[in-house]
């Protein structure tokens, strides 16, 4: 098997109008389409992330609750590419989202850190100069 990249990922969020501000309005990620899946009671967001990566965030009635501490089996976090680190955490901080203090990746040199989503997925903000996280 052969891939060329991820075409989204995808996030089932608890209570979709406040994710949906969220990820638009303080993270900034543009909308590519919405849609009401009417026999699924579900709808479906599609956001642009950089130049060709996509976000899905879906509602559903009632979804059960799935640990996201990093530590947990399965999806340990979201990382997102950003060029200044500290002005993108000043912004986050602005709208009143909570940021760990930045971190030093030792196998990398690269500074990091981590906030969460509204349902407290772990997202990280990983900062390189080049904008791609291409070491």
């Amino acid at each position: 098997m052969q891939t060329s990249g991820i075409h989204h990922v995808a996030i089932i969020c608890s209570d979709y109008e406040r994710s949906k501000q969220f990820y638009t309005a303080i993270l900034g990620f543009p909308i590519i389409a919405e849609t009401y899946r009417a026999a699924r009671h579900s709808y479906k967001l599609d956001l642009q992330v950089g130049v060709q990566d996509r976000l899905e965030l879906f509602s559903f009635p009632d979804p059960p609750a799935r640990p996201s501490r990093p530590e947990s089996c399965g999806l340990r976090h979201l990382a997102f590419v950003v060029k200044d680190l500290e002005a993108t955490v000043a912004a986050l901080q602005a709208e009143g989202v909570a940021v760990e203090p930045i971190r030093l990746d030792e196998l990398t040199g690269q500074r990091f850190t981590f906030f969460q989503d509204p349902d407290g997925l772990p997202l990280e903000l990983y900062e390189a100069e080049d904008g791609m996280g291409v070491q």
